[in-house]
């Protein structure tokens, strides 16, 4: 498997060394290198736990993993995006899920955008907590709960899907619909205490087992201080003023540059698990004899040789996309300039492609190297599971971004990423 992995990851000589790749950032990458191992070990127990196994947690808190972009006020690293995608990528070289929950954790930032009150609370004990502190739930969704407001904040209910990470947080953001005075509907974000909430086991599913993404309900209603709770309306204008109120170059970016970081992140989930993928079908091939053809290892066959190489090259076409991107935002934020509409909607539209081309290569890897491949034991399968799953995220869905930038090149007025769940202000604007 190691020369598997050296293949890989050429020698630093071979590979353009990125300026925007800290020490930090290169530090953790290459720690978390060395518990790969580890973490594709316990991806098993994971999916049958529905969330990550201790050990793993364990390991990735211990490296920072779960304070990527967290800033430096309350003991995060404040990584750029290059640092972030190429952390990422690493960890789902060992476990989309772990990856995943990684990734998930870089959501903090919404709650960064809530008064100091809240975010103290919050972060108050983010340094020694095992996994992400907060996870979020149908915040940006067509469909979410209820809040009413009482003295002193909201009386919030429903529930919500997709709470990844909720079985490892302390807090938990939710989206909420909502009247104004005057009676017109607003949507809403309130940060709930984990034990305000139930987690319900439903999150029963083919891939990326371990992300414990089950749905989140509220037995009645519960109380949200009004620190605790926002008006999404408010929600990019206070995402730009964090790059005034906190430390670090994670604090830099602006919000078409934050959103940019989130879809790469998830780009980097899927470029992980190739990455993955290839060196298990390496590693396999090496050992296994062919079937139907008389060589001594399937790493003989023309076919297998074939296969590799076309895997290898949609692997590093990919990989050049998404660190290209990465560098493009870190040097927008290291300069001060804002990420324009086109440019963020190009960037969405490459690096989406680039992780759908990715499924293609894992499943092509998948039914070469064979029938070994359908055990549950064996990583290939899970990573073609965890990654078509992922590819389903809205964040990089293919048809949607194509959509999306396919009518800003046609000259038709193009939609914001997350039109369907998020309030239009010209339209609150006319109401």
């Amino acid at each position: 498997m190691d020369s598997a992995v050296k293949q890989m990851r050429p020698e630093p000589q071979a590979r353009f060394e990125s300026p925007w790749l800290t020490e930090t950032g290169r530090r953790i990458r290459d720690q978390v290198s060395e518990i790969v191992p580890m973490l594709r070990d316990t991806a098993a127990e994971g999916e049958k736990l529905g969330a990550l196994a201790p050990q793993a947690v364990a390991a990735l808190s211990e490296l920072g993993v779960f304070r990527l972009t967290l800033p430096t006020d309350f003991g995060g690293l404040a990584l750029g995006a290059r640092d972030t995608v190429e952390i990422i990528s690493e960890v789902s070289r060992g476990d989309g899920a772990a990856g995943w929950t990684a990734f998930v954790a870089g959501g903090l930032r919404n709650m960064l955008t809530f008064p100091d009150q809240a975010v103290n609370e919050v972060f108050a004990d983010v340094k020694e907590w095992k996994g992400p502190i907060a996870a979020g739930a149908s915040i940006f969704a067509t469909k979410v709960g209820d809040a009413r407001k009482v003295e002193g904040g909201y009386m919030v209910s429903g529930s919500w899907h997709f709470g990844s990470g909720c079985k490892h947080a302390k807090w938990i953001g939710v989206g909420c619909d909502y009247e104004l005075p005057g009676g017109r509907k607003a949507r809403g974000m309130a940060i709930l205490e984990r034990d305000q909430v139930e987690i319900v086991d439903n999150w029963h599913v083919m891939g990326l087992k371990a992300t414990s993404s089950n749905s989140i309900t509220v037995k009645g209603e519960v109380f949200c201080p009004e620190h605790r709770f926002m008006d999404m309306m408010e929600f990019p204008r206070r995402m730009d003023e964090s790059r005034r109120r906190y430390k670090g170059f994670a604090s830099k970016f602006d919000g078409r540059g934050l959103m940019l970081v989130t879809n790469l992140s998830v780009v980097s989930i899927v470029l992980g698990m190739a990455r993955g993928a290839l060196e298990v079908f390496i590693d396999m091939a090496r050992k296994q004899k062919p079937f139907n053809l008389p060589y001594d290892r399937v790493a003989d066959m023309a076919s297998t040789q074939v296969i590799a190489a076309k895997a290898y090259g949609a692997i590093r076409a990919a990989e050049a996309v998404v660190l290209a991107n990465a560098d493009l935002l870190d040097r927008h934020a290291q300069e001060g300039r804002e990420i324009p509409m086109d440019l963020e909607q190009a960037m969405v539209m490459e690096a989406v492609w680039a992780a759908h081309s990715l499924d293609d290569v894992i499943g092509e890897l998948q039914r070469t190297i064979g029938s070994a491949t359908a055990s549950e034991k064996n990583p290939i399968q899970r990573f073609a599971r965890d990654t078509r799953v992922a590819l389903l995220h809205g964040a990089i869905r293919l048809e949607p971004m194509a959509e999306i930038y396919g009518r800003l090149m046609m000259g038709v007025a193009p939609f914001p990423m997350f039109g369907g769940g998020l309030p239009d202000p010209a339209a609150a604007g006319k109401a």
